[in-house]
Order: structure tokens, then sequence, then C-alpha cells
């Protein structure tokens, strides 16, 4: 069934027998995970929480109707993560539709579906199901949301700093955390005891001060410019700038792009998009901004996003050999903007 915000949310935060899966997609997938985390925190901490992929459910489609029924090894409180997912799911759902029981509740993290998805039609035609669509929030929205997980974070801070912090990470909830957490370090906050943080703590500890001058870089994937990406991985490397850093750079532009983009599918053109911008984006890079923004839509937008924190975990676990797949990772989207042009 299609559910609005109020419906996904009451779902996730109060798990019933009769809503067996929600199925969380949409181009905003770091929405989309903000919900599922609904479900982690209504069953606790000392919840067990199984962790499915599509490709293992593409294998073997009855193991999440058997996980689903499954009791917890603790005999507490239990529930299933999947993610990532599209189409492949859907004889796994299916399957979790027909079984005599589920009782624990299944989020399904599916990014950036089409119209045409089978697992979105099965999924708004079952009524033991729950589909929610996250999209990209304005730039307003966007403030808010930032100001409201600061204060998670026992953050306080004025909204001109929230619209600073929403710009640096591209709008992307992930990196925005990530951020937030950093300066919460900074400043020793907690909910227990809140800081208000200003411009002097960015300044400090934020994001563009650990990477040093990453454009040219960041404009050679978004415009598919192989050469220049080559020479920059190159220069950066001899500054001993490689790895994560890279990637958050790319993936706070793919980002910036996603949130403008949505604007533009809605009916704006792209030179309207850039202009409400104002000084938002650095007067240097709004051309480059602005062709990238002219070329790419957002179902690869959402795909880039999804293939760099993809990367990004894949970096975290294997140590050196990661910074050899992010640079393989950043001539594929390289050369997916070429074939763009």
């Amino acid at each position: 069934m299609k559910a609005n915000r109020a419906q996904i949310e009451r779902a996730l935060s109060a798990p019933s027998p009769d809503i067996r899966y929600c199925l969380l997609y949409g181009q905003d997938e770091a929405g989309s995970r903000a919900l599922a985390k609904l479900l982690t925190n209504a069953l606790g901490a000392e919840a067990e929480r199984i962790d499915l992929s599509g490709a293992e459910l593409k294998g073997d489609p009855g193991r999440l109707a058997d996980e689903a029924a499954a009791i917890s090894l603790f005999g507490g409180a239990r529930y299933i993560w999947v993610e990532p997912a599209g189409d492949e799911i859907l004889p796994a759902i299916e399957a979790l539709a027909a079984a005599p029981a589920a009782g624990n509740p299944v989020a399904i993290v599916a990014g950036a579906l089409k119209p045409t998805s089978k697992l979105l039609k099965a999924a708004l035609a079952d009524p033991q199901g729950l589909a929610f669509a996250s999209y990209l929030p304005d730039a307003h929205e966007l403030d808010r949301i930032v100001i409201g997980m600061g204060q998670a974070q026992g953050l306080g801070f004025r909204p001109d700093l929230a619209r600073r912090i929403a710009d640096s990470t591209g709008g992307n909830r992930a990196l925005i955390e990530q951020e937030l957490r950093k300066y919460a370090l900074f400043v020793d906050a907690s909910p227990e005891r809140p800081q208000q943080i200003d411009h002097d703590v960015v300044d400090a500890v934020g994001a563009a001060n650990e990477e040093g001058d990453l454009s040219r870089l960041v404009d050679s994937v978004g415009s598919g410019n192989q050469a220049l990406l080559k020479a920059e991985l190159i220069r950066l490397r001899g500054e001993g700038i490689e790895g994560i850093p890279l990637i958050r750079a790319v993936l706070r532009r793919m980002s910036l792009l996603a949130r403008l983009r949505a604007e533009v599918e809605r009916g704006s053109n792209v030179g309207a998009v850039m202009a409400a911008q104002g000084k938002a984006i650095f007067f240097k890079e709004k051309a480059s901004v602005a062709g990238q923004l002219a070329r790419w839509p957002a179902d690869l937008l959402a795909k880039a996003m999804g293939r760099l924190l993809e990367t990004e975990r894949q970096v975290k676990t294997s140590g050196a050999v990661g910074t050899v797949a992010v640079d393989e990772e950043l001539f594929a989207i390289c050369r997916q903007a070429a074939r763009l042009r």
C-alpha cells in the first residue's frame, strides 16, 4: 500500500503484525535510512538486527520469509534490514507475503525506483506492505532537518550555520550526520550537555579543512574529463590526499546536483535553479555545477551516490587496497559523465 509520512513513521515506530514490510525508496536514500532507523529506535538497541542484501535474496528468495518468522537467538526483539534492494528481491517479497506467519518486521531501503519497477508495483498492491518515497528536501526544509539533527547530537546553532553545513555536504544526510558528530566531539556536546556552536567551530573542524583543494578533481568526475581526473589523482596522491576524502568530496557534489536536479525535474529550468542559489555555491564553481546539472538525470545521480557510499564502506573495511577501489569508482562515474555529453 502507498503510505504518507505519518503512516510510514507510525508503522516503523510501532511495528504491527499486519504490516510485514516497509519499502522505503526514492532519491533521498539518506532520508529512507533515517526512516528505517525508527524501527531500530522502536525495538531498542538490544534488538537483533539481521542485515540482508538484494544479491543475497536473489540467490535465496525464501530466506526473507524464514528470517521474518524466526525467533531471536536471545529471545528478544528481532528485525530485518534489506539494503541495497531492487526488482531482484521481488520473489523474496512474494514469499514473505505468502508465508503463514512473519513476526519480525522488515525495512527495505531501495533507492530511486522507477514507476515501472516490479518491486514497487508489488508493494503498492500488497495490503501487508507499505511503500513510501523520500524526495530530496528543498533548501528551507533541509535547514530545519540540519537543525533537528544537530539537536539530536546536543548542538544548537543559528539558521545561517545550518545552511552552511547543508551546502558543504551537498544536503546528504549521511555526511551531515558525520559532520555534526565531529562538531559534538569537538565541543563535548551531548543531548544531556547541549552546546551552542558557531562558524568558528566549522572553520576549525569542518570537512573542507581536511581535504585540501579538490575542486578540479570534483569537476573532472562530474564533467567526464578522464585526463584531468588522472592528473588530479596523481597530484593529490603526492600531497598525501587519497581514499575517503576524495569519495566525500565527489559525494558532496553529486548530492548537491541531486538536490538541484529535483527542482529541475519539478519544472524549473537550470538557469532559474542556479540563480536561486545565490552565494550558496562558490562563484568559481557555478559554471561547472550548471553544466553538470543540465547533464546528469536524477536516477543516475542517485545511483552514483549509492556507489560512492558503498565504496567508502569498502575502504573502511579493506585498508590499503581501498584506495585502488576509490580510484576505480571515480573513473567509473567519470566515464558515465562522459557518456552523458
